[in-house]
């Protein structure tokens, strides 16, 4: 259950975001009803190469209940397209991470990890879809919010250039613990430009909300 005043209660009550691949929501991870399905998704060796979190349950569970027994800075949240699960995401305050520490963070810039599960959703530009939604969300919805940031592994390029087609731009590269990554900004006064060439695999960055990785 989300603390007041928490990320994870405000992501609940955002809503529906169409899009041309269905109608998306963020639901809030629920344990342990969801963990079979997240972890199944950690052992994908394509995700694991990222965020490392293959073998036992336990290793999912952990990473995800220390986001929801915190302090509400990080809400992990399953995305439905159409009412099925297939992705996982992470919103949270960039400015209150550590991350905030590696570049010039503003008050309430807000960050993004995610997953696509499912085999089958990858490959076929489903991952800017879905950034730019949220995206868009995000800056409607928090409206002390003028930036949305993301911190992929620079050597993921999939991830990269999901952002970039989701209206990011890459402002740095960062040494993080565990990474080297690049920093992407989509700020609320640049308009987002429809971008429709066919898209090569999502994957993931490597988020942990008690470090910026």
């Amino acid at each position: 259950m989300s603390a007041p005043g928490s990320l994870a209660g405000e992501v609940a009550g955002w809503g529906a975001m169409p899009t041309g691949a269905g109608e998306f929501r963020l639901r809030p991870v629920r344990l342990p009803a969801d963990l079979a399905l997240l972890a199944g998704w950690m052992n994908d060796p394509e995700i694991a190469a990222f965020w490392e979190l293959a073998g036992p349950a336990a290793a999912t569970e952990r990473h995800v209940r220390a986001q929801i027994d915190g302090d509400g800075r990080s809400a992990p949240c399953l995305g439905l397209l159409d009412g099925t699960p297939m992705s996982y995401w992470e919103v949270y305050r960039a400015d209150l991470d550590p991350l905030a520490g590696y570049y010039p963070a503003r008050p309430q810039d807000t960050g993004v990890h995610l997953l696509l599960g499912p085999a089958d959703q990858r490959g076929r530009g489903l991952g800017a879809t879905l950034i730019a939604a949220l995206a868009d969300r995000i800056l409607r919805e928090r409206l002390g919010c003028e930036r949305v940031v993301a911190e992929p592994d620079v050597r993921n390029r999939r991830s990269v250039r999901a952002f970039e087609r989701a209206g990011f731009s890459p402002a740095a590269e960062l040494d993080l613990p565990g990474k080297r990554a690049a920093l992407m900004i989509r700020d609320r006064d640049r308009a987002r430009e429809p971008d429709r060439e066919p898209d090569r695999p999502d994957r993931p960055d490597r988020p942990d909300p008690n470090r910026p990785a």
